[in-house]
């Protein structure tokens, strides 16, 4: 009997804005480690890892994400040393049904039509034997043409999630209805009956199926797809459809283009998932899942509490501190503290959006920013100067590079740099020093087997990030 050819499929193009300020456009949640020491990515993709027996044949995941966190995920997958089959490069989100087709469209071309196993990469799941037995009798559905969701069975009320209605409760029960968000009243109905699931967003499903379904019922998602694909670029692992072509994309989520619009139609199961399941959609989530002490208390990092229930600290950088605080959310980083009522914390996102209508930057990056060289942290600013700490990896380098507004003096707090200034180039290490005058090209190495940090100070009339002329660049920065 031959295997049934499985691909996973991570979807981490999400931005996150509920679990601000932890979670940034350019560093969203599901890079960050909320729970145990790894992200949530990666959490994601090391479960499939266990996917694979002696009736599946299990392929290197795909992984679907934004152009702007493409060393973000090679860097996290290297973490686990996995490797990717391919990184599909979104250009801008179009939500979730565009990047399952990228993902469909990848997996059609090796000429085959695998089983693909579509998982978020922001979900958390405490019982990996039980995820791993559901996913493996929802890829025997899917080989046999089905259309495969996840339901989850509900502990409580849930309001936050949709909900699925399946016809019954035996494994494999054909999918009834779709639901949307739900009341608390109409939520404790559903959980009560008995016939309702939290709809997890992850399914599983041929390639070939979901091209159908798509042509079906949004043939133009579909087709502007194909069309964005068919002049896609490949470089490396990394493979980007075209920009122009992806942009003319409608946004939808999976959902709305084809789920909801299944039962009756098409061949659409359910395979329940009892496995302490967790979207971690919202603080409130993370408070959930969290370990508690007697109180109710949830605390991360330097955080001290007292007199207080049911509340959750989480502190990045300095100690925070809480007294007669019930139900209430207190998130610190170096640029921003968020202090809300958990019951609330699913309108983070209204500051958040606040945020970049008054078109601040604390939406956007952390004050320590990560590039695929290393990171940087702006420690210091005023009207005229600006301080930075800078880490480069190992073997790494920054773009040779100028600005036209801005000196720099470079001091080395570690390591060995390889400094390019002007026309020389030089060696310093530890407590040396160089100065980068106005205008003139530069770029900073790291030639050494350990990490290199230095302090940057930079004084000019214009300090902003986008004072950079590039005329080298290992990671395909320089413009053309």
């Amino acid at each position: 009997m031959s295997k049934i050819n499985v691909q996973p499929v991570v979807m981490a193009g999400g931005s996150g804005t509920r679990l601000w300020p932890l979670s940034r456009a350019g560093f969203p949640k599901q890079f960050l480690v909320l729970s145990g020491n790894t992200s949530l990515f990666q959490q994601a993709v090391a479960r499939l890892d266990g996917l694979a027996n002696d009736a599946l044949a299990v392929s290197s995941p795909v992984i679907v994400g934004n152009e702007e966190h493409r060393f973000l995920v090679l860097d996290q997958l290297r973490e686990l040393k996995s490797e990717p089959g391919a990184v599909l490069l979104e250009p801008a989100g179009r939500n979730t049904a565009p990047a399952v087709t990228l993902a469909a469209l990848q997996a059609l071309e090796s000429g085959l039509d695998p089983v693909l196993v579509v998982a978020s990469a922001d979900q958390t799941v405490t019982d990996g034997e039980a995820y791993t037995a559901a996913l493996r009798s929802a890829v025997a559905m899917a080989a046999e043409g089905a259309i495969t969701v996840l339901g989850i069975t509900p502990d409580r009320p849930e309001t936050g999630y949709g909900y699925i209605r399946a016809e019954s409760q035996v494994g494999g029960a054909r999918v009834a209805q779709f639901v949307e968000k739900p009341d608390l009243a109409t939520a404790e109905k559903y959980v009560a009956s008995g016939a309702y699931f939290w709809n997890a967003g992850m399914f599983v499903l041929k390639a070939s199926v979901w091209m159908a379904a798509l042509d079906k019922f949004r043939p133009d998602i579909a087709s502007a797809c194909r069309a964005a694909w068919a002049v896609r670029s490949t470089d490396a692992k990394f493979v980007r459809p075209g920009k122009a072509e992806f942009l003319a994309v409608p946004s939808e989520s999976v959902d709305y283009a084809v789920m909801e619009k299944c039962p009756g139609v098409l061949d659409i199961r359910m395979q329940a998932l009892d496995a302490g399941w967790n979207d971690l959609g919202a603080w409130e989530a993370v408070w959930q899942v969290a370990p508690k002490d007697a109180a109710g208390n949830a605390q991360v990092g330097d955080a001290m509490v007292s007199d207080s229930r049911n509340t959750l600290v989480h502190a990045t950088s300095r100690l925070v501190s809480v007294v007669g605080l019930d139900d209430v959310v207190v998130v610190e980083t170096p640029d921003a503290v968020l202090v809300a009522s958990r019951e609330k914390s699913q309108d983070v996102k209204n500051i958040v959006n606040q945020l970049g209508r008054e078109q601040r930057g604390e939406q956007v990056l952390h004050r320590k920013v990560h590039r695929p060289w290393g990171w940087y942290d702006s420690i210091d600013h005023g009207p005229r100067h600006q301080v930075k700490r800078i880490m480069v990896k190992p073997g790494a380098s920054l773009s040779l590079q100028m600005h036209h507004h801005r000196a720099e003096h470079w001091i080395v707090v570690s390591g060995t740099a390889e400094v390019t200034n002007g026309e020389k180039v030089i060696m310093l290490t530890e407590n040396q020093s160089t100065y980068i005058p106005l205008g003139q090209t530069h770029r900073l190495a790291n030639p050494g087997k350990v990490p290199l940090e230095i302090i940057e100070v930079q004084s000019g009339s214009y300090l902003g990030e986008d004072d950079i002329v590039r005329f080298e660049d290992t990671y395909g920065r320089v413009a053309r």
